[in-house]
């Protein structure tokens, strides 16, 4: 089942219906009785309701904002890309773990970016800085792009155009499925389409107002049927009672899915593969308490350890003997289910 975004209000960013997008999107959600407003500034949305922190992070994610992305500096992205791509910010689906709770405040709300030409113009730039290297883009850094896609068109005017770029390649992550206007855009290979997996207890304990594991595996397998180079992140992963079988059957039944329908001539090793333990800072756990209070996210710093990240702040993240375990199911199911996929990382 396609969990489909509709908004229940929409605003827009001074000088956002000066593009032909945003002009456009503007009839679209006034054809559609969405009630459409004015922002007062540029990244300052105000008259999203709700009366506590619960409320208003709920209301933020029906809150679509028609945006123009400013600046002319793209975001490293490492180490999985040499920058970011900006098409949309945010995204609808509600996982209480989310790093974006402590990245994007207390009211995430979605924005499409409508200045695409310009985007892309600058990634134009960062290609031709770079050359004869090949200069790798992230798409959904800090966003799941594919829910607002039925809106905006933004990741298929990016494959297409990474598709003409010979030395530029672009790659995104999502849990969502509707994937069908992006089957035929001509991606030439140089667009990783990217699903985060977890297995069911985690989805529907945690992943709220997300597809299920199973409707995932489905889309990955057309997308892969559609020749694009395909990764799955199995993120994050937790311990809990029962935890190896259910990440077993979540691998076994990915691999069951792609040898179904990969193409002609494919193999695991064009599969990567990434790996993300669970962990959380003291400004996340604090956060995401405000917004879902009876949490039963596994947030114990007593039970973790506190390590420093590459950015300058603290996270807890699993024991070493409890990684070390992890990392050695992990690759194991790897040997067995995609014996010859590309494993990036295990973190």
């Amino acid at each position: 089942m396609t969990r489909e975004f509709i908004p229940a209000r929409v605003f827009y960013e001074p000088g956002a219906l000066d593009y032909p997008l945003g002009k456009s999107l503007a009839e679209d959600f006034r054809q559609m009785k969405i009630p459409l407003s004015p922002a007062t500034s540029h990244n300052r949305i105000t008259g999203i309701p709700g009366n506590t922190p619960a409320a208003q992070y709920r209301e933020a994610k029906r809150t679509l904002v028609i945006g123009v992305r400013r600046g002319e500096k793209f975001q490293t992205c490492k180490p999985s890309a040499h920058y970011q791509l900006p098409l949309v910010t945010s995204c609808p689906g509600m996982c209480e773990y989310c790093y974006l709770a402590t990245t994007l405040g207390k009211k995430p709300y979605v924005r499409i970016y409508v200045n695409l030409e310009e985007i892309l113009g600058i990634a134009s730039e960062l290609i031709r800085e770079r050359l004869p290297e090949i200069t790798q883009f992230e798409g959904a850094a800090t966003s799941d792009p594919l829910p607002v896609e039925r809106y905006s068109g933004a990741l298929r005017q990016a494959i297409e155009f990474f598709g003409r770029e010979s030395n530029g390649r672009f790659r995104f992550v999502t849990k969502y499925t509707d994937v069908d206007s992006l089957l035929d855009a001509k991606h030439e290979g140089h667009t990783r389409f990217r699903f985060s997996l977890n297995c069911s207890e985690v989805v529907e304990r945690y992943e709220h107002g997300t597809p299920s594991p199973e409707e995932r595996i489905i889309a990955a397998g057309n997308v892969l049927k559609a020749g694009y180079p395909l990764g799955f992140i199995f993120a994050p992963i937790f311990r809990f009672d029962g935890w190896q079988e259910a990440y077993r059957r979540l691998m076994e039944r990915s691999a069951e899915e792609l040898t179904k329908r990969a193409p002609s001539g494919w193999s695991s090793e064009q599969l990567t593969l990434e790996f993300i333990s669970h962990r959380f800072t003291s400004r996340a756990k604090t956060n995401i308490l405000g917004v879902f209070p009876n949490s039963s996210l596994p947030m114990e710093e007593t039970e973790r350890k506190f390590k420093y990240g590459q950015f300058g702040y603290g996270k807890y993240v699993y024991q070493p003997e409890e990684m070390k375990e992890m990392k050695e199911f992990f690759l194991e199911q790897v040997k067995v289910y995609f014996p010859w996929a590309q494993v990036e990382y295990f973190v």
